[in-house]
Formats: C-alpha cells, structure tokens, sequence
C-alpha cells in the first residue's frame, strides 16, 4: 500500500508533519505545527525531491519505500534548499541508497560538504539546464536568496509541477488533506505571509528577480517545502507572493505599543479611537511585550499605516520595542505610513529613538508627534486621536 499522496501522474508527496517543535530556526512559533513536504517522481528514473528534518526520517523512509517499483532504486536527488529542515535526512539516505546521485548547483555541493561532509557522486547543474528521466524532464532554475544563496526551483515540463523550494510556503502542519483545496486556504495564507514576511521578505527584489526568470513558464501545480500544495489556484498564491515582495499594502492601521503602567497605552487607545473616527476598518493592535514578533511583522507587512507608541526604560527605547524597530530596518520595509508617540517620567530616550528610526525609514510621516510626562494629559490624549484621525487619512488618500 502507498503512504505516500498523489499530485499527479508519477509524481507524489512523502512528506512528514511536525508537531512537536515549538520554535523554527529556533525564531517562531509553531502553534499549529509545521510540514516538511518532499516529492517522489516514478518514470523510467526515480527522482527525490529534497529530504525532511533528520528526526523524521523513518517516516519518509517508509513513504519513498511503499512507492519504490520492484526491481528499482533511487537514481537522483535533487536538493532545492540546504536549510536542514529540508536538508536533514541526506547522509543517512545516501546510506540507504548508496548509489543516489545527488543533483543541485555549485552553492548546493559546497554546503553538502560542509554541513555532511558529502563530496561524490554530485551532479552540478547551471541554470536552465535540464534533465530527463524518461517521459517527465526537469528544468532547474537558480534562485538565489529566495532565502540562501544555494536555493533554486526544478520544474518538471510535462505535468507544468514546480518544485518551488522555501517560495510559496508557510507554517502550519498538514492536517489530512495536502491540497489547496482541501485545507483552510485563509488560515495557510496567513501563515504564508508570517514565513514570508519574517524569513523571506529581506529578499524581496530577489524574490521579483526570480518572477522576472519564471516569467512564461506554464505553473499548473506548486510544491512548496513547507504548507499546503496549490493544485486548485496556484495563480492566487503566485499574485499573493507578487505583491508582498513589491511591498504592496492593504488599507489598515497595525498600532504596536510598550507600557509597563498603563499610561502609554491610554495613549494608545486614544491614537486607535482616532483611527475608528478616520473611518479605519482594520486596526491590527498589538502589546509588544506580549505578541510574539512574527505576528507583528506580519501585520506591519500587509498594511500601509503603522503607528508605534513606547515608554521609555533606562533611558532607552523600551528593549522589546528596540528589538521590534531593529527586525523592521533588518527588513528593509518601505512604502508604509509612519506615526509615532512616546513617554517618560524622569528622563527621556524612547521618542527620540522612535523618531530617529522614523527619519532612517523609507517611509511618509504623520503627525503629531506626542510625548507624555508620566501620566498623558487630556491635551497628550486629544494629539492621540488628531494623529490617529491623521494616519486614518493616509492610509486611506
């Protein structure tokens, strides 16, 4: 019996689901897990497509098994991405199947000697070049820094699949079904834009360079390395993926803010009623001692107007405040909205912080400009509602 699913003809996944690991890369939260999709395409050759994470291995080992014809072995390897979530199984499946070629660019072979200690039986490919495996052929394009220098995407012709590596994918386990079609497409997507926007985005131009490559090629199926596979309406996330790495916005409002007493969040409230009163549908507010970053660079990243507002700890910017501002310029996020508001009680230091990353920015500023003493006054509180009645107009012009 197969464990493995069917895409299409002589083409499956075997991939695994994880749901035991609460952090990637040790950064982000997993809360509903996370997949690590790899593909097994049958013809006259055998061919892998990427491994899985190293503790998973036996459950791949039985899925590649249980669609093994009699008689044959794994010929091929590709390697799209080294990353070893993806990468991780490749020294004890060369054990299983020693004579597997391993198939990836000159980045790829350097990295598989670095990380495994593999040096034979390497296939480097350049871009464009194909190969054929009987009645399927496969294109490898390079891609590099969709996210890793080594990373690139393979495309097989007669079924129109792409094997599209980290691109397209998101966190958030398989539960049952593997398709678009099958899954809840708005909770995936969601989670395609956190991956995005958190791992990927600081790559955006390479990521258009990559479309600009891919332009032409006729994409019937996308097989990420991690979320759901796109057979239903592979345009959607391709357009998604297209205005995302172009940086383009939503109308809405994300409003981060650092108190520790309470009083830089009455500000807050006021600066948010101000954006009701503008007419601001979504307001994305989060507590930046209690959202996790991800889910703020996500919001920072689909909407136009962000609005920082921080106490002042130490005579600095309030530290997980400082470390917020640090992953936006890291980022490299532009095209956006910018508001800011402060307080302090015996010395200064977080609006002159915030004021000095919204001069570094690329990005339109609205004011007022406000900062409380301590407590914010009923005038601090009016010049909250003025700016966000004034980001609300930005945001909305």
């Amino acid at each position: 019996m197969s464990l493995g699913i069917k895409i299409t003809d002589g083409i499956h996944w075997i991939g695994v689901n994880d749901f035991e690991t609460h952090l990637f890369e040790a950064l982000w939260p997993l809360p509903k897990g996370v997949s690590y999709n790899a593909y097994m395409i049958v013809d006259e050759k055998v061919v892998l497509i990427d491994t899985v994470k190293g503790p998973y291995f036996s459950t791949y080992l039985d899925k590649l098994k249980s669609l093994l014809p009699v008689g044959k072995t794994v010929d091929y390897l590709v390697v799209n991405h080294m990353e070893p979530d993806h990468s991780g199984s490749i020294k004890v499946l060369r054990e299983a199947f020693p004579e597997v070629k391993i198939i990836g660019n000159q980045k790829t072979a350097d990295m598989l000697g670095a990380f495994y200690g593999l040096t034979d039986n390497l296939v480097v490919v350049r871009d464009g070049e194909e190969l054929s495996l009987g009645e399927k052929r496969l294109v490898f394009y390079m891609t590099p820094m969709v996210h890793w220098p080594e990373t690139m995407m393979t495309y097989e012709k007669s079924t129109g699949v792409i094997f599209s590596g980290d691109a397209f994918g998101g966190f958030g386990a398989l539960n049952g079904g593997i398709f678009d079609d099958e899954v809840d497409v708005d909770y995936y997507e969601d989670e395609v834009l956190r991956y995005f926007s958190n791992i990927v985005g600081r790559y955006s131009a390479m990521v258009q360079k990559a479309f600009e490559k891919l332009k032409g090629v006729d994409i019937k199926i996308i097989c990420a390395t991690h979320g759901p596979v796109w057979r239903n309406d592979p345009a959607h996330i391709i357009n998604l993926y297209d205005r995302w790495s172009k940086q383009q916005t939503e109308e809405g409002v994300v409003l981060v803010y650092g108190s520790m007493y309470g009083n830089t969040q009455k500000m807050m409230e006021a600066v948010a009623a101000g954006l009701v009163k503008g007419g601001v549908e979504k307001i994305r507010v989060h507590n930046i001692s209690t959202s996790h970053l991800s889910f703020i660079i996500r919001d920072i990243w689909r909407f136009k107007g962000l609005v920082l507002g921080s106490c002042t700890y130490n005579m600095e910017l309030f530290p997980p405040m400082k470390q917020l501002v640090n992953a936006i310029e890291n980022r490299m996020m532009v095209n956006r909205k910018i508001g800011i508001f402060g307080s302090y009680t015996w010395s200064g230091g977080a609006l002159k912080e915030l004021q000095e990353f919204a001069g570094k920015s690329k990005c339109e500023r609205v004011g007022p400009v406000i900062e409380a003493k301590s407590s914010p006054t009923a005038e601090d509180i009016d010049r909250c509602v003025e700016l966000g009645m004034n980001m609300a107009k930005a945001v909305k012009s």
